[in-house]
């Protein structure tokens, strides 16, 4: 990847200068010099669990003199529990990190430990195309894992057996394939509207497509949604809805737990498409009957819309990484340096069918699916990150739930704005 193909937004999201405390009576150091850094993850079962339990053991057996207590945590639940522990001083050492708003509130908080001149060089080189998604007013804050770029993933077995012989490339031809799945008898696109954000990745995606670099920098920068292209947006979005492309109760499916989830959908060929991250691979895996890649799996870059502002090419995406708690002991830090490593980001591409953020170790995918995407992502003029990301919490729950409304059909496009700048005004 190209060392500018960080996502647009991390770079301007910005906030006043901080006194942070110090960390030389850390908790997690003890009168003997032992060492105890607790640690929260998303991964809670297979390879990504089994992943963290022996990078964690072989951390331990580098460092003998420090212990790591792992708690997996359900990735719809770490929001919310992260800010209960971060509000009540008690932080996790380690920390799951997006970058964008959220990390910027975080920073602005004084949670979330400086590691600019910490982290090894080794560690800057292996990941420099997408630390500066981890920077808040040129400081750094977290190592990235992964680079996750969205996108459409879907059967070419149920695309083939409804006709279809080509990828969609505009909305148009979208809605169009939507008809033929539909006539054959599957669900056109699984969506877990329950966990709100996978709606929500619908109207960031027709934002990107509606509005131009400068719009999205604007609203990146003031956390509003005061240029026309917004409400735009939202119209498109309520036109492909009406055209019912979603599986039925979408509204009650989850995104990610179980074969009735919407991963789980598409990984037993009950639905044909899924919007979402490059994650995606290793958790539809997870969900086939055998429990191994879906053999027919394949790709395509979210359509674009005739007459937005909007790039082509232009990428949706996120990267997922980790941070320290302002207080976290020194070896938090030799813990992310340690993650970094080539045969260790290796290992996490593996284990989570991913592409690992460290450039030394994107060699390792080989997966067609994901080359894909990995080519993509790298042409793409610019990324911009997950919009409940790029917000923050507060303004970025908001605007979920506006999507999920519209889904709903309790909602419209102009709610979906006002939603957004009240929550804004608030903040």
């Amino acid at each position: 990847m190209k060392a500018t193909k960080i996502l647009l937004a991390s770079a301007i999201v910005t906030v006043g200068a901080l006194a942070l405390g110090g960390c030389s009576a850390s908790p997690g150091e003890s009168a003997d010099g032992e060492v105890t850094l607790t640690f929260w993850q998303n991964s809670t079962t297979g390879d990504g669990q089994k992943y963290w339990k022996d990078t964690i053991a072989a951390f331990e057996a580098q460092y003998p003199d420090v212990t790591v207590k792992m708690q997996s945590i359900q990735n719809e639940e770490m929001d919310g529990k992260l800010q209960t522990s971060l509000n009540s001083n008690e932080g996790p050492d380690i920390f799951m990190a997006r970058g964008g708003g959220k990390l910027a509130d975080v920073v602005e908080a004084g949670q979330v430990m400086d590691i600019t001149d910490k982290i090894s060089d080794a560690t800057k080189s292996a990941v420099s195309s997408s630390l500066s998604a981890f920077e808040i007013d040129g400081k750094n804050y977290g190592v990235p894992t992964a680079v996750l770029p969205s996108g459409i993933f879907y059967s070419a077995d149920l695309f083939e057996a409804a006709g279809v012989t080509t990828a969609p490339t505009t909305i148009e031809e979208l809605t169009d394939v939507t008809a033929d799945l539909r006539t054959s008898g599957v669900a056109p696109i699984a969506v877990g509207a329950k966990d709100a954000w996978p709606a929500a990745h619908w109207y960031y995606n027709f934002a990107l497509r509606a509005c131009s670099k400068d719009a999205l920098d604007e609203a990146a920068s003031t956390r509003t949604f005061d240029d026309e292209c917004w409400l735009t947006a939202g119209e498109n979005l309520q036109k492909l809805i009406d055209a019912e492309p979603f599986n039925d109760g979408f509204l009650t499916t989850t995104a990610q737990q179980g074969a009735g989830s919407s991963a789980g959908l598409l990984a037993n060929h009950k639905a044909s498409m899924e919007l979402m991250g490059a994650w995606d691979p290793g958790v539809i895996a997870s969900l086939t009957p055998d429990e191994k890649p879906l053999p027919d799996l394949s790709w395509f870059p979210f359509p674009e819309v005739e007459g937005g502002d909007g790039e082509a090419g232009a990428m949706m995406g996120g990267v997922d990484g980790f941070s320290c708690w302002v207080n976290a002991p020194k070896e938090c830090v030799d813990f992310l340096d340690f993650i970094a490593e080539k045969g260790n980001q290796e290992a996490y591409a593996k284990a989570f069918q991913t592409v690992p953020a460290s450039s030394d170790a994107q060699s390792a995918v080989t997966d067609p699916v994901l080359k894909n995407i990995l080519d993509a992502y790298s042409a793409a003029p610019y990324v911009v990150v997950w919009l409940d990301t790029l917000y923050g919490q507060n303004v970025g729950n908001a605007l979920n739930v506006a999507v999920v409304n519209m889904f709903a059909g309790q909602g419209t496009a102009q709610d979906i704005v006002d939603a957004v700048n009240s929550a804004a005004a608030k903040s």
